[in-house]
């Protein structure tokens, strides 16, 4: 390879993605009625105080619950209004008026939720995953299909400038037909070890990382191919977190085996997490650090998968959650070319991050770039010695940005709509189908279509 030739961000969005996110060009007649359930810590905060203080000309919370009353106390001081709170979710819908109706709560229990708002007139919009397993996705299809109403899927991944940009060139047939995928995510032994301290390490309640966490993953993969998944053979196992440990303890406070373990973490150095769940246990039980080697976890924390596409397309992916570092790298094989793009891999950008704090500076809602570093995308044409790199601003904001300019245009500019990036339920649906596929596979050691799930008939070509 005996040059670089390095281009600047060159999507046809990207003159309005550059904008101030914060900055509207004309702001609704009146505020957008908002009321949410699920008061967690990204509940009450990205879908909380993040949204009342980016948005606040623009918003207004008109009612909030959660099973946890202490919880929602402390919820609606953060959000410092007079936001009524209701003890009941069924009282909340028969009370409030609201826009929408924001679900953010434990995953297995988002279809109770969309379901009932649906039904009672309201428009939806929920945190990702939309749901955890075939039946549950079924009963919100034919809500929102007998109701009228609609649903959001808060996608945010796919708002970052870097990740339009990788559209941007796909669509643009830069490689030509897309054949295959190879995409690997590393969670780093810090974040990744978060999971398996919460709730999420249950599948009752997560529905596996397949589901919780790679439905982010799966998301992108449809969205940038433009098409759907027809097959899923996957494999997985639980071999470094839970059982597998010589000791183990409830929770990390009061542990005996604090200073021998590496996964020990004082919630305590956290006030916005004691103030959430440490004083609230004795509302639910539930305990926010708790132990990574619990013999209740009974998610995987190796996965790999291979998925067939509609349109023709093999997609190879896999999730490691106990990676030295956290970051993420693919590469799309075309028949003229191929395209390859990373995040955070360590060897390959000029800055190391610190990995126990990668997650916490990545997923802070402070918009700005990142000095002069920027994201890379590497094209090369078959036969050609040369290559193009792309590049777009590193932004220090969650998930590269993403997180404020979905919101943005949800509530400010709701046309702008480029690529048909707003997500709703048929995409909730096959990204999470992916990983219901992906646990029956590994359950039946076979491969597992995804009509055996649903009826919706997967498209190749989605637009």
């Amino acid at each position: 390879m005996e040059r670089r030739k390095f281009l600047g961000y060159t999507a046809a969005t990207g003159a309005a993605l550059m904008l101030d996110p914060f900055k509207s060009f004309a702001l609704p007649p009146q505020k957008i009625k908002l009321a949410q359930v699920g008061l967690g810590h990204r509940g009450s905060g990205f879908w909380g105080t993040n949204l009342i203080e980016n948005f606040k000309d623009v918003v207004e919370f008109t009612g909030l619950h959660d099973n946890n009353p202490g919880r929602m106390a402390r919820a609606k001081e953060l959000y410092k209004n007079n936001c009524p709170t209701f003890s009941s979710y069924d009282d909340m819908l028969d009370k409030v008026k609201a826009d929408y109706i924001i679900v953010t709560t434990v995953d297995a229990t988002h279809d109770e939720f969309i379901v009932k708002a649906l039904d009672k007139g309201f428009n939806v919009i929920t945190e990702k995953p939309m749901t955890t397993d075939e039946v549950k996705c079924k009963r919100i299809l034919d809500a929102e299909k007998r109701s009228g109403k609609k649903v959001i899927v808060a996608f945010n991944y796919r708002h970052s400038m870097h990740n339009v940009q990788l559209k941007e060139l796909l669509t643009s047939g830069r490689v030509g037909k897309i054949t295959s995928v190879d995409f690997n995510w590393y969670l780093n032994v810090h974040h990744g070890a978060d999971y398996f301290r919460r709730w999420h390490g249950r599948m009752g309640k997560s529905g596996s990382l397949w589901v919780h966490k790679a439905t982010h993953h799966f998301d992108l993969l449809n969205w940038w191919l433009n098409s759907e998944p027809v097959e899923v053979m996957a494999y997985g196992s639980l071999e470094y977190y839970g059982k597998n440990n010589s000791f183990r303890s409830t929770k990390c406070r009061g542990c005996e085996f604090k200073e021998q373990c590496k996964f020990y973490w004082d919630i305590n150095k956290d006030q916005r997490l004691v103030d959430l769940y440490v004083k609230n246990e004795q509302h639910d039980g539930y305990i926010r650090d708790g132990c990574v080697w619990s013999n209740e976890i009974d998610i995987y924390d190796k996965m790999s998968a291979q998925i067939i596409y509609a349109n023709g397309v093999t997609a190879n992916y896999s999730l490691t959650t106990y990676s030295p570092y956290e970051g993420w790298q693919i590469a799309f094989n075309g028949m003229k070319g191929r395209i390859e793009t990373w995040e955070d891999i360590p060897y390959l950008q000029k800055m190391q991050d610190d990995q126990a704090k990668r997650h916490e500076v990545e997923m802070s809602q402070g918009e700005k770039q990142v000095g002069n570093d920027v994201r890379e995308i590497m094209v090369m044409d078959n036969f050609n010695r040369d290559y193009e790199i792309f590049t777009t601003p590193k932004i220090a904001a969650g998930h590269g940005g993403g997180d404020v300019r979905m919101q943005r245009r949800m509530f400010i500019d709701t046309n702008d709509n480029p690529h048909h990036i707003m997500a709703g339920t048929r995409d909730g649906a096959m990204s999470i189908l992916i990983g219901i596929a992906a646990r029956k596979s590994i359950k039946e050691r076979r491969p597992v279509k995804i009509a055996e799930l649903t009826d919706l008939v997967p498209m190749a070509n989605r637009y």
